[in-house]
């Protein structure tokens, strides 16, 4: 069980983690070999609709998002049932059943053989999948203070506009900013914070 107040430091190579503090984390990973599985509408629509699933199942607050065509980029506090690490994990694994399932059922097309090609692990990978939809590791940054919330949360917004898919933040779906500007909550509400 995850102790909320509780001091953890995790021990892996890269940037430490500290868990149990009560504070924002920014989440990040991409798609195995920046796959752009997320140009799908389905599979953007699933990924949302799974992270609302996972904060109500896991009890953690979501502060804003934003979902690219091969990476995704969220901003989180954690509650008492779950660290950062467990929520990412059932959010990759979720999605990635979905993804899997759903190119596997329609091999006719050729866009998602194509698809399906791309996430399939090399022969010289010993492991016992055979794709991998998102990377093996993703990131996850500690947040301490509104001042980087907020440039976590601007950069976010600002990311489909910097590489050209949309002209404006809210011309792009699949982010928080919809939430926060134009109270929009037909994809997902945010948990606002203090």
């Amino acid at each position: 069980m995850y102790a909320p107040l509780e001091e953890y430091n995790l021990a892996m190579p890269g940037p430490q983690r500290y868990y149990g503090l009560n504070h924002l984390h920014y989440l990040t990973n991409s798609t195995y070999r920046r796959a752009r599985l997320c140009d799908s509408e389905r599979f953007r629509d699933h990924w949302v609709v799974t992270s609302g699933e996972l904060r109500r199942e896991l009890g953690f607050k979501i502060v804003g998002y934003v979902l690219m065509p091969e990476h995704f980029r969220a901003l989180i506090w954690p509650g008492p049932e779950a660290n950062p690490s467990q929520i990412m994990q059932k959010l990759e694994d979720r999605t990635a059943l979905f993804v899997l399932k759903n190119l596997k059922e329609n091999l006719t097309y050729p866009s998602c053989r194509k698809m399906l090609a791309r996430v399939t692990l090399p022969p010289t990978v010993h492991h016992h999948a055979h794709y991998r939809v998102w990377n093996w590791r993703g990131y996850d940054m500690n947040i301490w203070t509104p001042k980087k919330r907020d440039e976590k949360l601007n950069y976010m917004h600002n990311n489909p506009v910097k590489r050209g898919l949309a002209k404006q933040p809210g011309d792009w779906p699949w982010s928080s900013w919809r939430y926060y500007f134009w109270n929009d909550i037909s994809r997902l509400a945010m948990d606002r914070v203090a």
